[in-house]
C-alpha cells in the first residue's frame, strides 16, 4: 500500500489531495480479505487524521472528502481530499465545475504546510506497522 500526494493537472488547486493505493491489482474493496480491508481503511483514516490535526490552525480543512471511484483505473485506491470553504469547487466535488477562484495565498500556505503533514502521516503509519 502506498500513500501519495496527487499532483497531476486535474488536482491543481487542491494541494492536500492524497491517494491511498492498494499495491495488488484488485478492483473493489470487497476483493480484499477482512484483515486487508481493515488495514486499508486504517491507512485511509490515518491520512485523514493527519490532515485534520497536523495542519496549523487556519489551514485545517472544513471537510475531508473520501472517495473510491476507480471508474477510469480499475485498481483499488482511495482519494483523501482536504476541502475548504474557499476552494474553487466548494461545496461541490473536486471533479465538478469550479464555482469561483481560490485564493492563491491560501493554496501556497497550504502547500508549504504539507511536508509537516506528510511527516505526521509517516510517523502514524510507522507506529501502526503500516507504510
Amino acid at each position: 500500500m502506498r500513500v501519495i500526494r496527487a499532483t497531476e493537472p486535474s488536482t491543481e488547486g487542491f494541494p492536500a489531495f492524497y491517494r491511498v493505493v492498494w499495491d495488488a491489482h484488485v478492483a473493489e474493496l470487497s476483493d480484499l480479505s477482512v484483515d486487508e480491508r481493515n488495514r486499508c481503511m486504517d491507512v485511509v483514516v490515518r491520512v485523514e487524521h493527519a490532515l485534520r490535526t497536523a495542519l496549523p490552525e487556519g489551514l485545517r480543512p472544513d471537510k475531508i472528502n473520501l472517495a473510491a471511484l476507480g471508474n477510469m483505473v480499475p485498481h483499488l485506491h482511495w482519494h483523501v481530499i482536504a476541502r475548504y470553504r474557499w476552494d474553487s469547487h466548494f461545496p461541490s466535488p473536486v471533479w465538478a465545475v469550479a464555482v469561483h477562484a481560490a485564493p492563491q495565498d491560501r493554496i501556497a500556505a497550504l502547500q508549504a504546510a504539507l511536508p509537516a503533514v506528510e511527516a505526521s502521516m509517516k510517523q502514524s503509519l510507522a507506529v501502526a506497522g503500516l507504510r
